[in-house]
């Protein structure tokens, strides 16, 4: 596969730094030769095509055209070449993203929130439940929405612009926005994923290195798009502890729980996934109400 490489870091490949993220260097690998075998091979027609009918003084009318089934049978090469690629690398990664969740307590679970032109990344705390946030409660005292009455935001905290990940844990990352479409995208993760206004969208992965490396948005949002970006740093199981302990509230106060005459509504997820319940697991599907809650 080395040899095949090659192509990716001619073009420029980021490094990678994700465990999925092999199978997706290589379906990229499989591709660009493919590519770049049409490439040559379609240049090479053409120079033959403008030489054999280049203009001549006795021109002589062809009355029956091609006369071999060569054209057939390169259209039915490709074909099968592109259904490979499709079924065979391309389904199985997508059906890897959106079912194969990690479950059980270890996931790291943190909120990408997305707004004009920064990101800001919520953390679970240790009870690894991500509070609740309401849209519609966005006020100046509440820039992100929460809800006041749900337990789980208790612990959580936050990190402005970088978001921070232990090496060899996956993390489920529940993206939001507040405002407009934007798109989390890391590059060195392999991975990218919309941030639309209302919408639960979800995206998973497991750093296998340690480092730190740009976080871009991938939508056009508007006149700062160009700056708008954050940083995701890797660290050892050690030091992300350190960080999380100097980071994490000391004191936790009471909270009332939640009035039960005023349910609060469960968002709707049109990505393509259910709802995630503390697990990080799909446990029902998703409704079609008109809902700004999120909680994973």
């Amino acid at each position: 596969m080395t040899t095949l490489a090659i192509i990716n870091d001619f073009l420029g490949q980021p490094e990678l730094a994700s465990e999925h993220g092999e199978m997706v260097d290589h379906m990229l690998e499989l591709v660009h030769w493919f590519m770049a075998a049409l490439f040559v091979g379609w240049s090479a027609f053409l120079v033959v095509v403008l030489w054999k009918f280049r203009q001549k003084k006795n021109r002589t009318a062809d009355h029956v055209g091609v006369r071999g089934h060569a054209t057939t049978h390169l259209e039915v090469g490709v074909v099968i070449v592109e259904v490979v690629l499709l079924l065979g690398f391309a389904f199985p990664l997508w059906q890897t993203r959106v079912e194969a969740y990690p479950v059980g307590s270890d996931p790291l679970k943190v909120r990408a929130i997305a707004y004009k032109f920064a990101f800001e990344f919520q953390y679970s705390g240790n009870d690894n439940v991500l509070g609740r946030v309401d849209y519609r409660q966005i006020a100046g005292d509440n820039p992100h929405g929460h809800v006041a009455n749900d337990p789980a935001s208790r612990d959580d905290f936050f990190s402005p612009a970088e978001m921070v990940l232990e090496v060899n844990r996956p993390v489920v990352i529940d993206v939001s926005s507040k405002d407009v479409i934007h798109n989390l995208h890391m590059p060195v993760m392999r991975i990218a994923q919309d941030a639309t206004p209302g919408v639960r969208s979800h995206m998973w992965f497991t750093p296998t290195k340690t480092g730190s490396w740009d976080i871009i948005c991938g939508q056009l949002c508007g006149p700062g798009h160009a700056n708008m970006g954050a940083t995701v740093t890797v660290m050892s199981r050690e030091d992300f502890q350190e960080w999380w302990d100097e980071r994490h509230p000391d004191v936790i106060d009471e909270v009332e729980p939640a009035d039960p005459a005023e349910p609060v509504e469960e968002v709707a997820d049109d990505s393509g996934t259910a709802d995630l319940d503390v697990d990080g697991v799909a446990d029902h599907e998703p409704e079609s109400a008109d809902a700004s809650v999120a909680s994973i």
